[in-house]
């Protein structure tokens, strides 16, 4: 059975022309600031892609206010904010960071009247100690290494409007969890959640971080692709890392260059590699868009889910 099936496919030029806005919102420096390490995005990826993306969920959001005011009013309740949530996924390295934060900076300039939060699942991943402890060090970013109870209660907590809910971060230099940093979200609007398993179905679990989801993106790319970025992001971790000792990747940097390269190739291909194929890609026909890209990060084409 063909995957797109369901799904309605736009080259770039043709996406642009939905909604062919050229108010600049953002400078190149504004996207400098939020892209990650070596990711690639211009102000025509904005114009091109991002705005009538963005368009796009602005139009699903107020359905969702319009249908939430008419619920309430049947079931004769008083209303209240119920966020709407977003989920973006797709594998490491691909730019799904920089899609979320690119998302959340055009949502609070196009609704400046709206709380617009984001979180990353990377801070629901078990400490590095108690995967140890665990014995699947090994298998961190497979789904069975995310403490998904306290995922879900976070989700249960947002949903149902409490005050303040607090997420766990994590930290890309320190390779962890930072349990003492945590993130308070404090009654949004829009939720965005980013994260390579957030569109997994569940398994032992009734409900799965994907059930809260009104709307989904998965930014996807050939695997060959994604590791040439996941290497090459390799290789500017180690850069930064050379003069702090604190830094997870400093013995790496500061060690032969040519074996921590050889180090990173082995976890691309026994780690990274099987989780996308197993349990990431499958969940790609799950989102309600899709951003293919191609060379420097370059999205030559969208996919619109029909339903």
């Amino acid at each position: 059975m063909d995957e797109w099936i369901n799904y309605d496919q736009f080259d770039r030029q043709t996406w642009h022309s939905f909604f062919p806005s050229e108010i600049s919102f953002l400078t190149q420096e504004n996207l400098d600031e939020i892209k990650s390490l070596n990711d690639q995005i211009s102000l025509g990826d904005v114009q091109d892609i991002y705005l009538p993306l963005i368009k796009l969920i602005q139009l699903q959001y107020q359905n969702y206010q319009q249908m939430q005011l008419q619920k309430m009013t049947f079931l004769r309740k008083s209303s209240r904010r119920i966020p709407y949530i977003i989920g973006i996924a797709g594998s490491v390295a691909v730019g799904k960071s920089t899609t979320a934060r690119l998302l959340q900076i055009l949502l609070k300039r196009l609704m400046p009247d709206r709380r617009i939060e984001m979180i990353t699942t990377d801070g629901f991943l078990y400490p590095n100690a108690e995967l140890k402890r665990r014995g699947i060090m090994e298998r961190k970013g497979f789904p069975e290494s995310y403490d998904m109870d306290r995922l879900l209660t976070f989700m249960n907590d947002v949903n149902a409007g409490k005050d303040r809910v607090m997420a766990p971060t994590y930290s890309h230099s320190v390779y962890d969890v930072l349990e003492d940093r945590p993130q308070t979200i404090y009654k949004p609007d829009i939720l965005i959640v980013e994260g390579i398993n957030v569109l997994q179905l569940p398994t032992t679990q009734r409900l799965y971080v994907s059930d809260f989801f009104d709307f989904s993106v998965y930014v996807d790319a050939d695997a060959s692709l994604v590791e040439k970025w996941y290497l090459e992001r390799f290789g500017m971790l180690l850069d930064t890392a050379f003069q702090d000792p604190t830094n997870y990747y400093y013995p790496y940097a500061q060690g032969d260059r040519e074996e921590a390269f050889k180090m990173a190739k082995r976890v691309w291909k026994d780690v990274d590699l099987p989780n996308l194929n197993d349990y990431i890609l499958p969940t790609r026909t799950r989102a309600d868009v899709i951003l293919h890209k191609t060379e420097h990060h370059y999205i030559d084409r969208v996919y619109l889910r029909e339903d």
